[in-house]
């Protein structure tokens, strides 16, 4: 049970039975003591003792949890408080027990809003389910039954008088006492009295709490919605309004007014973000040509990433995409149509940056004398100096902070940060705590394949969401165990942007999967995680790669590339209207925008995945949420079987159920609707339609 309240006593220790007996608090008895009255262990989500804050967004589900347990017999009680930044308990939440013998509680907070919060476990005795389960077995077996009814009357009078009850309530508690002190009523109507619906609503609205022991206070960081929750689209500025001519065979680059034209298409889609790969000037020395070779042709403009050129460097925009004033009118038109600009931060230098002459020893310099180019075997980028920052690490952390600004000052406000995992991790943990102090609405993605312990590390140095493993995660069980590992043991620090494809990452399963794999891909992404993302061409099924590697051949990287979506969207050849649905689903369903509330549902079938994400409103007028999810992963082939359903995980009321027990499940994609049970029979074309997105209907 989640309930909001402003009572001001809600999170401090207290005897709720308002007796004077000092032995009754939760306080210990002696400085010092690192167990209280009720021992409280184990709590979460607290990251490293509390010296990272774990990360949420407003109106997000955390869940919270701690090892709580007591001397002897007696029934205990656990709730989580949530306190605003101001430091006021603006929620409690009752914890519930998550495994018999385990003494594990668990239960969730819903912060509303940005801002630094915190969060406590309370233990404490309940006073009241203990007597209840004490004098159900005594008066049963006929022992101490007028002393269990005495104790009962002394409990409820006790309670009634406990400053801060509400009246009703405690008006309740009176009518039970009464009625239990009164001897000329029959032991069992005397009995029922201390346990009937209304007592049980308001033990279950104020418990009856004794002993009561705080755990220390952890911290919560809430950041805007924006930095756990969207869907990105990536394009290249300069291949949107490209023009080639078959005469020259040349191209003239597209630049941020043609590229502009693009936004409203992006923003039909559905899409909030859209993600432009670097736009600075281009090196010219070992520039690579087409598909990455290291021969370029004529008119071949090189990778985005190779940034500095004799116009400038990271703070120089390419002059074939325009000026600063061109910039900010594209920035502006994004803001139009509902779109917010990611820039891409990628902080190496071309061999002509400026910082190569100016500013050597931000590079590594190698025996012979030369700075060393990028490498990550077995591929090598010639076209690339990396940082080095052992040895001005001032001097280079103050210019990167100073382009980082520039960009903010153009209107940016969300970084996507190439190969994070490459520079210091006390680096990131610094600029990204400068820029958020002075401006809390920036948010930075981590570019990080890497091992996990970088990546988790990268997320607790302040990076808002990080690229995941789900690129590379196809069958039932590894996307099973890795939706498990990020929505349930990593969220308090890493939240997973699931990317279906990326410039540089074309999988084997898109490769060889047909358009299904593409269907299949995106709804994955886009109802397992509140992030996700797309790079140009998906939605034209782009599927070729380069011989021996898993990266598109005629890679935009190094060259320009014409697309036309509206040919393609007209003849029926594309994925866009998909996507479009796919967003609108996730626009309209709050349970898909947590990430902490994804269930693992049970199937029959080897290649068919499902799963649940479900979200209560708090609102007592407002309905439930629930979705449940049925993918056949196997883009080739028909695959039917069962899916069995863990029915209490869909929060189902009475009102939802049909007469036989079953409810209605409405699909999302389809429009076709079920009556569905605790087992269900499924059969997925790939070839028509690979996936249900069933919503639950409430109140039939």
């Amino acid at each position: 049970m989640t309930t909001f309240t402003t009572d001001a006593s809600a999170g401090k220790r207290d005897d709720s039975t308002g007796a004077s007996d000092p032995t009754r608090t939760g306080e210990r008895p002696a400085p010092g003591l690192r167990f209280g009255r009720i021992p409280i262990t184990e709590v979460a989500p607290v990251i490293e003792g509390g010296l990272f804050a774990a990360k949420a967004v407003p109106g997000e589900d955390i869940e919270v949890g701690a090892t709580v347990f007591r001397e002897g017999h007696d029934l205990i009680g656990v709730t989580a408080v949530l306190f605003d930044p101001d430091g006021k308990p603006v929620q409690r939440s009752r914890l519930t027990a998550a495994g018999a013998g385990t003494d594990r509680w668990t239960g969730t907070l819903r912060p509303r809003y940005a801002g630094r919060w915190s969060f406590a476990i309370e233990g404490w005795a309940d006073l009241y389910a203990t007597w209840l389960h004490n004098a159900e077995v005594k008066i049963a077996a006929g022992v101490d039954v007028e002393l269990m009814l005495a104790e009962g009357v002394r409990l409820f009078t006790r309670a009634a008088g406990q400053q801060g009850r509400p009246a009703g309530n405690a008006q309740v508690f009176r009518l039970a006492a009464a009625v239990m002190a009164d001897p000329d009523r029959p032991v069992a109507e005397r009995l029922e009295a201390g346990s009937e619906p209304a007592v049980l609503e308001a033990v279950r609205e104020h418990p009856v709490r004794g002993l009561v022991t705080s755990s220390a206070s952890y911290p919560v960081l809430v950041e805007r919605d924006r930095a756990g929750r969207g869907s990105w689209y990536e394009f290249f500025p300069r291949s949107e309004g490209a023009v080639y001519d078959p005469q020259t065979h040349s191209w003239t680059s597209g630049n941020f007014t043609t590229a502009a034209k693009r936004l409203p298409a992006v923003a039909a889609m559905g899409f909030d973000v859209v993600y432009l790969p670097p736009i600075h000037p281009i090196g010219r020395t070992n520039r690579k040509g087409r598909n990455n070779t290291l021969v370029t042709g004529p008119g071949d403009p090189g990778s985005p990433w190779a940034i500095g050129a004799a116009e400038g460097g990271h703070d120089a925009i390419h002059p074939d995409l325009g000026s600063f004033e061109d910039f900010d009118a594209f920035v502006a038109a994004a803001e139009e149509a509902g779109l917010e600009v990611a820039l891409d931060l990628a902080l190496q230098a071309a061999p002509d940056h400026p910082w190569a002459t100016e500013h050597p020893e931000w590079f590594t310099t190698r025996v012979d004398g030369s700075i060393a180019y990028a490498e990550n075997p077995p591929k090598k980028y010639q076209d690339i100096y990396p940082l080095n920052f052992d040895n001005d690490p001032q001097g280079l952390s103050e210019e990167i902070l100073r382009i980082v600004r520039l960009w903010i000052s153009h209107g940016v406000k969300i970084f996507r940060v190439d190969n994070p995992h490459t520079k210091p991790v006390w680096f990131w943990e610094w600029l990204i705590g400068e820029v958020n102090r002075e401006d809390p609405d920036v948010v930075f993605l981590a570019e990080a394949f890497t091992r996990p312990a970088m990546m988790h590390a990268l997320g607790r140095a302040g990076f808002q969401q990080s690229y995941s493993y789900f690129t590379w995660r196809n069958t039932k069980e590894e996307l099973a165990e890795y939706f498990t590992e990020v929505s349930h043991e990593t969220p308090a620090y890493f939240r997973p942007n699931f990317f279906v494809n990326t410039p540089d990452i074309l999988t084997e399963y898109l490769q060889y999967g047909g358009p299904a794999a593409f269907k299949i891909r995106a709804v994955l992404a886009a109802t397992a995680s509140p992030l996700w993302g797309v790079y140009a061409g998906y939605e034209l099924y782009e599927h070729v790669a380069r011989p021996g590697a898993e990266e598109y051949i005629d890679n935009e990287k190094y060259e320009f590339k014409a697309r036309d979506f509206a040919k393609a969207e007209a003849e029926g050849r594309s994925l866009a209207p998909y996507l479009t649905r796919l967003n609108q689903i996730r626009r309209d369903h709050a349970s898909l925008g947590d990430l902490q509330n994804l269930t693992i549902q049970a199937t029959t079938d080897g290649a068919t995945l499902a799963y649940s994400k479900h979200k209560e409103n708090l609102d007592p007028a407002g309905a439930k949420d629930t979705i449940v999810v049925v993918v056949n992963l196997d883009p080739h082939h028909i695959r039917e079987g069962l899916v069995e359903l863990d029915l209490a995980a869909l929060g189902l009321d009475p009102e939802d159920l049909n007469e036989d027990g079953t409810f209605w499940v409405d699909d999302l994609i389809t429009g076709e609707s079920w009556r569905w049970g605790a087992s269900n029979y499924v059969r997925l074309d790939p070839h028509h339609e690979p996936a249900h997105v069933l919503q639950v209907r409430r109140g039939r």
